[in-house]
């Protein structure tokens, strides 16, 4: 490595480091502006949907790429009802007929990775093999889906009454509107969509503010696949715009779903009111996740596990790791291959190669991030690497965040509330119920890890009196789920399910039939009513 390649920098700890520079010169905003419209382009998104009013600004920088038209409340209220009455039509076509314009979207997913990826790089801040992956989850859970639409079935239960058949059968279920978050701005989106529609349902759209390119792009290409396997028009609606037009479909009566990616406190405003029209939500909301890694661990295993959970996409997923727990008699052991790790962490521009930490999404994440750290001081944490912040002198409206490594004496308030940043708290214990307790003494339940090479502890873990979440990993991190199995976690997460498993049922509606065919009535629990 020439000293072109390296810089000294000084970080929160006080200790003037020398780190691997990923960034070289950071692009200008204009060429990165330029990408985005190639980029949009060739997903076939149209002008017309571009003039005065949302800016769209990258975290890559902090520029404005571009600005879009967005919908008003009466734009949205008329965009549900058109999806509602597409869904007279849509909900009376054989699923397996609907699967096949989900095939043809994951055909054109596949032909159009490039460009959307390129438009998740530039929005959220990804770096590429990350967004690249994002774009691969949307391709994967248009498969699964599709062989799903073969599989929407209910049960044959026996019936205590001769000549008596006993079943359930599953039924489309509305309008499903979907709230998605700027740190996955299509591939939740494609969980719940996908799975919406060969179930029947027809879908509105409201993305992050944050990242409305990815929405056009993505949105173009579906309405695209409809189009080609001739779908009814308006079985999919994209609405771009602010809070007032989230909060129409959470009060429409016409949506029977509303799927909420976010924080807890957005989940706390939408489920109390979709509830209170008897409608129904499905919450993916804050995670507060940590692993536990025991005195058998592999701790070169742990350690990369860990690094990637904790700061890939700089902190800022769903399952990101926010806590380890360690065994005192190896937690010095890894916290110096920790430390030696983040040392090395390239950090800077996500389009460049080399590059594993690109910035945060705004200065709000940031602040949040430093007023995270100085609580974490106040309590006694001690940090033990990064913290800082780098580029400040190319980019000042970016925010190029150090993941941070900090020793804490206990689990205080500041550690069991979840930062949406590069925060890494570690604590240590010297009994596995105490690990146990620890992990889920958080508000939060959405995934958990255990590093251990003990049967016993590894079984305990995912026990009914072991960790409290909805994914729990041994010898895995706590980041990068698979499509193939139920999204979604416990407590405060929200309690919603998507993407595999029996995930589908979230958006059908259930009907117990008995048919019966015996020539008499017989009632049920041997009633007579002679």
């Amino acid at each position: 490595m020439t000293s072109a390649d390296t810089r000294t920098h000084t970080s929160r700890t006080g200790i003037t480091q020398t780190h691997p520079d990923a960034a070289h010169p950071l692009p200008d905003t204009d060429s990165l502006a330029a990408r985005a419209r190639a980029a949009l382009r060739a997903c076939g998104v149209a002008d017309d949907a571009f003039g005065a009013g949302l800016p769209v600004r990258t975290p890559i920088t902090g520029g404005e790429l571009t600005q879009v038209r967005t919908a008003d409340p009466d734009a949205a209220a008329a965009a549900i009802g058109e999806a509602a009455e597409a869904f007279r039509t849509w909900r009376l076509t054989p699923a397996p007929v609907r699967g096949a314009a989900v095939r043809r979207f994951g055909e054109l997913l596949r032909e159009h990775r490039d460009a959307l990826a390129q438009l998740v790089t530039l929005e959220a801040g990804k770096i590429a093999s990350e967004a690249a992956g994002e774009v691969q989850e949307m391709v994967d859970v248009a498969d699964l889906a599709v062989g799903q639409s073969r599989q929407l079935f209910g049960r044959t239960m026996p019936s205590e009454r001769p000549g008596h058949r006993l079943m359930e059968t599953w039924h489309p279920l509305g309008v499903v509107g979907v709230i998605s978050a700027f740190n996955f701005p299509v591939a939740v989106w494609a969980w719940n969509t996908t799975m919406a529609l060969v179930c029947g349902d027809t879908v509105v759209w409201k993305p992050s503010e944050k990242t409305p390119l990815t929405a056009l792009a993505a949105s173009t290409l579906l309405e695209r696949a409809l189009a080609d396997s001739g779908a009814p028009p308006n079985v999919h609606r994209l609405l771009v715009g602010g809070p007032q037009v989230g909060e129409e479909l959470v009060a429409s009566e016409q949506v029977a779903l509303v799927s909420a990616t976010g924080s807890t406190r957005m989940g706390a405003v939408v489920g109390p009111r979709v509830a209170a029209r008897f409608g129904r939500t499905l919450l993916e909301l804050g995670g507060n996740n940590a692993a536990v890694v025991t005195a058998s661990a592999d701790l070169d295993l742990a350690a990369r596990a860990i690094v990637f959970a904790a700061a890939g996409t700089a902190g800022q997923r769903c399952t990101t790791m926010r806590r380890l727990i360690v065994h005192a008699d190896v937690a010095d052991a890894l916290v110096d291959r920790l430390t030696a790790a983040y040392a090395r962490l390239p950090i800077g521009d996500p389009t460049a190669d080399g590059t594993l930490v690109g910035p945060l999404v705004d200065k709000g994440a940031w602040d949040a991030m430093q007023t995270a750290l100085d609580r974490a001081r106040a309590d006694g944490g001690q940090l033990l690497a990064g913290g800082g912040r780098r580029l400040a002198d190319q980019a000042p409206d970016a925010y190029y965040a150090e993941p941070a490594l900090i020793r804490m004496p206990a689990q205080t308030d500041v550690v069991r509330q979840e930062t949406f940043a590069p925060l890494l708290y570690v604590l240590t214990y010297a009994d596995f119920d105490q690990a146990i307790a620890l992990h889920n003494d958080v508000p939060q339940g959405l995934s958990a890890g255990i590093f251990t090479r003990d049967q016993a502890e590894a079984e305990r873990f995912l026990a009914a009196d072991g960790a409290d979440c909805g994914i729990v990993n041994v010898n895995i991190g706590t980041s990068g789920a698979e499509i193939g199995g139920a999204f979604g976690g416990e407590k405060q997460t929200g309690g919603g399910r998507e993407s595999g498993s029996d995930a589908w049922r979230s958006y059908m509606r259930r009907a117990t039939n008995t048919v019966n065919y015996s020539g008499q009535l017989l009632l049920a629990q041997d009633v007579e009513f002679d």
